[in-house]
């Protein structure tokens, strides 16, 4: 069983590759200074990112699991969101609301994904 891991940390790795399958961690914003749109289109940038290392892309997303501190800014995810996924590759996905790990993080994204 081979498993590849990427940026490998004393408590996460920020994505692991095995059968075929890309796995995220959950993605926060880097400038939490930023509203929802902002913050969403940082995620969505580092998504871009891992996916294409692991030679991927948002084309082929399995799953998409979107965390909000408050369900308020769901339009605004949803406008940063429409603008960026593809029309036709649109993935299974969840949304909901969660306290996340910091009090200026508006959004958390994890995301499964084919190689």
């Amino acid at each position: 069983m081979n498993i590849q891991r990427f940026d490998v940390g004393a408590r996460l790795s920020e994505m692991a590759v095995h059968n075929g399958t890309i796995y995220l961690a959950g993605q926060v914003p880097d400038d939490a200074t930023q509203d929802i749109r902002g913050q969403t289109q940082q995620v969505l940038g580092m998504v871009d990112k891992l996916l294409a290392r692991a030679g991927s892309d948002k084309t082929k997303i399995l799953m998409a699991q979107i965390f909000l501190a408050d369900l308020a800014d769901f339009d605004g995810m949803n406008a940063a969101w429409d603008a960026w996924i593809p029309a036709g590759n649109t993935p299974p996905r969840a949304t909901v609301q969660a306290k996340l790990g910091k009090p200026d993080w508006r959004i958390e994204i994890v995301v499964t994904a084919a190689a």
